[in-house]
């Protein structure tokens, strides 16, 4: 009986093989190394859709307490915004405590957006110290970093049915002076460098 020769791979057929296997192994890696990055950055949008979303909860629980009709506050501003800052008075309400005024401002410093609060006062006087210092950038509270990564804020006041990016300090109108059904409103748009998209949120003032 003849037996059979066993024939093995020739170095040409070894060769094609270990080619084929090598692209197969670079297109997987390529291919598992695309999704890995757009995993990352998908978390990192989401991580910055997040802290922007507390950032602007923040906002909105300032807003809702800003006193807009000079019931409180008299003559004195009770808002006021300029590039990258945001300036308000809004009150400190206690259970079985009596109401007071605080300061608030939010700032963006190098790419972290900041917000500092004064102490809680019922003294008018204490009231304007804590306005000027932090409209005049001389406060020395010690912030809160609310989000990183931002670039620049714009902020914008509802006034005679339209918005407007008035600078100057806002002066709450005697209450007896605000028509019925009047609306305040503030626009906020934050700018960051993980989001192709600025984000932006609208409040109403003082509850309205």
């Amino acid at each position: 009986m003849k037996m059979l020769k066993a024939r093995g791979f020739t170095l040409v057929e070894l060769l094609v093989a270990i080619s084929i296997l090598a692209m197969v192994a670079v297109l997987g890696w390529r291919g598992l190394d695309g999704i890995v990055r757009a995993r990352v950055s998908l978390t990192e949008q989401m991580e910055v859709t997040r802290g922007m979303q507390l950032a602007f909860a923040q906002m909105q629980s300032d807003c809702e307490h800003m006193p807009v009709d000079g019931a409180l506050l008299g003559t004195r501003p009770y808002l006021q915004f300029d590039n990258n800052g945001l300036t308000m008075v809004r009150l400190s309400m206690v259970e079985n405590e009596p109401t007071r005024l605080q300061v608030v401002s939010y700032r963006v410093r190098e790419g972290v957006l900041l917000r500092r609060e004064s102490t809680a006062t019922r003294n008018m006087t204490e009231l304007d110290v804590m306005w000027k210092s932090a409209t005049s950038g001389a406060d020395t509270t010690v912030p809160v970093a609310l989000q990183a990564g931002v670039t620049g804020m714009n902020v914008q006041n509802w006034a005679n049915n339209a918005w407007q990016a008035i600078q100057a300090p806002l002066v709450a109108p005697a209450a007896t002076a605000v028509p019925p059904g009047t609306v305040y409103g503030l626009q906020v748009v934050l700018q960051t460098r993980d989001l192709a998209a600025p984000m932006m949120k609208t409040f109403l003032l003082g509850g309205a």
